[in-house]
């Protein structure tokens, strides 16, 4: 995690009543929560004008990057880099991830791979 902490420039900050991470400090990002329905995957896509770094909200989460599946424990992150393959889906129950994408943030720059709903 250390070298995801370092790319995407987490801190965490330590205080008196507890502390909080701070994710992203002056730079263009956009912050989403992507909810997952029991069962559902979205579609195996990259980007070329943007990184993503994912926390898990919910168990349940299905991470794949560049081919590798990650079932990450709540709280747990993965940094996306622009250029690798990835796609998110839920192992059965209903799943949420916070998502900040980092750079020019564009619907349209999704290049579709695979996708169970017709859209590649």
């Amino acid at each position: 995690m250390q070298e995801i902490d370092r790319l995407a420039a987490v801190i965490r900050d330590e205080r008196p009543w507890g502390g909080f991470e701070r994710f992203t400090l002056n730079e263009t990002s956009t912050v989403k929560i992507i909810d997952v329905a029991p069962g559902q995957t979205l579609s195996l896509q990259r980007h070329e004008h943007r990184d993503e770094l994912w926390v898990a909200l919910d168990a349940g989460c299905v991470f794949e990057v560049d081919g590798q599946r990650l079932e990450p424990e709540v709280g747990e992150r993965i940094l996306i880099r622009r250029g690798q393959t990835h796609r998110l889906s839920s192992s059965g129950p209903a799943t949420r991830i916070l998502e900040i994408a980092f750079g020019h943030f564009d619907e349209d720059d999704i290049e579709r791979l695979e996708d169970a709903y017709g859209r590649s």
